[in-house]
């Protein structure tokens, strides 16, 4: 069964957002790490940390709104049954 509507589509738009997110912040953590390179300043740590935990917020509510809709259709499908 496919699942579509607005509220299905923001959520899932909002997990690809934060996994990108991630993805990016993740990525430059591991390059500060690699063997050679320059070390970052602490403060861009600090902002590379919160923008991972932020990318990490955003998919867990876009987690939470596809749940939801798929609950509230699951419900209309058991009232219209």
């Amino acid at each position: 069964m496919e699942i579509q509507g607005s509220g299905f589509s923001a959520g899932l738009g909002a997990i690809q957002s934060g996994q990108r997110i991630i993805e990016k912040a993740a990525s430059e953590i591991a390059g500060n790490t690699v063997a050679g390179a320059e070390a970052q300043p602490p403060a861009d740590l600090t902002s590379v940390l919160l923008a991972l935990e932020a990318g990490k917020v955003q998919a867990e509510a876009g987690s939470m709104v596809a749940k939801a809709t798929d609950q509230m259709i699951g419900s209309l499908i058991d009232t219209f049954a």
